[in-house]
C-alpha cells in the first residue's frame, strides 16, 4: 500500500463541514465537536504583534527561532516548572503540528514505530506515517486513566520501536497521568533506549490538579507545546519543540528543509503570550465552568464519564447506554437536533463505538443549549 493511501481523514472536520454546511442553510448549530478555543486571543497579544508589524521586521528568523523567543520559553520554564532548559534547546515550530513532524522526520527510519495511546490525538498516527514510520496504537482504559502506563510500553516495545507519545492532559479524554505514573513512563523510555515524547499542548488549561512537565522527570524527554490553546492562538501557528543537545543539530537541518522558520509575527506575539497570566486566568476558569456543567447534566442523559477531567476542554462518554454505533449516533445529532460531537472512532479503534467526544470550547449559554437538545433529541428517539 502506498504511504498516502496509509493517511485517515481527520473525521471531525468532515462533522464540521457539514456542520457549517446546515449553518448556511439557516440552521444554528450548537459546536461542541472542535477543540478550538472560542476565546479571542488576548488584547494584549494583538497589540504587540501590531508593534512588531509597524516595526518592519518581518523577515526570516533563525531556522530554530528568535532568540528572543527561546530565552523567554527557557525563563517561562524555570518559573512555570521548576526546570532549567537552555534556550538552544527550545525549537520554534509552526505549531505543533509542525513540531510533531519535525521530531518523527528526524528520530524515524522506514518501518521504525512510536507507542501511541488509543484513544488519542488522530494525526499522530498521520504524522508517524509521513515520516515513513509505524504507528503502535495500544488500547488505555480508565484503569490508566486513558494514558500509556509504564507496564504497557514495557510489554508492546519491540526492536525498531524509537518512542512512546504521552498526551498529557489527554486529547480525547481530558484526563492527567498520574505523577508517579510519569516518572515510571520517563524509566522505562530511558532503560529501552528510546525516547518519551510528552504532548503538553493542553497545560495550563487545568482543573483541581496541576500537569507536571516530562522534563521534571527526565532530562531526555522531548517536550512539545505551543500557544494555540491555552494562549488562544490558534491560527498563529506558533509552537515549539524541546530536545536533548544530542538532537539539535539534526533537527536544524531538517527545520531549514521543511518550513525554513516559523512566522516571524507570531514569534514577536508569542513573547508578550508568556506574560499574559491574567488574560489566561479568566479563559481557564470558564472552561472549568462548563466542565463541571457537563460532568453533572450529560450523566443524567445517558452518558457515563468514568474518570472525570482535570484538564484541557473535553469529557470523553460512554454512549453504550444509547447506541452500539457512535458514529451513526453523532450523525444524526447533527441533522436532527443541531449539535455536533465527535464520534470515538476520530481517537482510535479500542471501543471506540462506544465513545463521544464533548468539546466545552464554546460557550456556557450555547453548551446548556445543546444539552436541552439533546435531552429533547432522545426523548423522542425513545418514543
Amino acid at each position: 500500500m502506498r504511504r498516502i493511501d496509509q493517511i485517515e481523514p481527520f473525521r471531525v472536520m468532515q462533522l464540521l463541514e457539514r456542520a457549517k454546511e446546515l449553518e448556511a442553510e439557516g440552521q444554528k448549530i450548537i459546536h461542541m465537536e472542535i477543540g478550538e478555543p472560542d476565546f479571542p486571543t488576548p488584547p494584549s497579544v494583538i497589540e504587540a504583534a501590531k508593534a512588531a508589524l509597524d516595526s518592519g521586521d518581518n523577515y526570516y528568523t533563525p531556522s530554530t527561532g528568535n532568540p528572543k523567543l527561546q530565552k523567554a520559553l527557557s525563563q517561562w520554564y524555570l518559573g512555570e516548572y521548576g526546570v532549567a532548559v537552555a534556550p538552544e534547546r527550545i525549537l520554534i515550530t509552526p505549531g505543533t503540528s509542525g513540531a510533531f513532524s519535525l521530531i518523527y522526520a528526524t528520530l524515524l527510519e522506514a518501518g521504525e514505530s512510536v507507542l501511541l495511546s488509543d484513544p488519542g490525538y488522530p494525526c499522530q498516527r498521520n504524522f508517524i506515517r509521513l515520516a515513513g514510520g509505524e504507528p503502535l496504537n495500544i488500547p488505555v482504559s480508565p484503569e490508566t486513566r486513558y494514558h500509556l502506563s509504564a507496564g504497557l510500553i514495557e510489554h508492546h516495545w519491540k526492536a525498531g520501536t524509537r518512542a512512546a507519545v504521552v498526551i498529557n492532559p489527554s486529547n480525547p479524554t481530558g484526563t492527567l497521568i498520574d505523577d508517579g505514573e510519569l516518572k515510571k513512563v520517563a524509566d522505562s523510555c530511558r532503560r529501552l533506549g528510546g525516547y518519551l515524547i510528552s504532548d503538553e499542548i493542553y497545560h495550563g488549561l487545568t482543573y483541581g490538579a496541576k500537569a507536571r512537565c516530562a522534563l521534571e522527570f527526565s532530562d531526555d524527554a522531548i517536550i512539545v507545546n505551543g500557544f494555540s490553546k491555552r494562549w488562544a492562538m490558534t491560527g498563529w501557528r506558533i509552537g515549539w519543540v524541546i530536545v536533548p543537545d544530542s538532537l539539535i543539530d539534526a533537527c536544524r537541518r531538517v527545520m531549514q528543509n521543511i518550513f525554513i522558520a516559523a512566522p516571524t509575527l507570531s514569534q514577536y506575539a508569542a513573547i508578550r503570550a508568556l506574560a499574559a497570566s491574567d488574560e489566561i486566568e479568566v479563559m481557564r476558569r470558564a472552561y472549568d465552568e462548563r466542565r463541571s456543567y457537563l460532568l453533572s447534566e450529560l450523566p443524567k442523559l445517558g452518558f457515563d464519564i468514568v474518570v472525570e477531567p482535570q484538564g484541557a476542554f473535553y469529557i470523553y462518554a460512554n454512549v453504550s447506554r444509547l447506541t452500539d454505533d457512535s458514529r451513526s449516533f453523532c450523525w444524526q445529532m447533527l441533522e436532527k437536533a443541531g449539535v455536533a460531537i465527535t464520534p470515538g472512532e476520530d481517537f482510535g479503534s479500542y471501543r471506540s463505538d462506544q465513545h463521544v467526544r464533548f468539546s466545552y470550547a464554546t460557550g456556557l449559554e450555547d453548551i446548556r443549549e445543546g444539552v436541552d437538545r439533546i435531552r429533547r433529541y432522545l426523548s423522542l428517539a425513545t418514543k
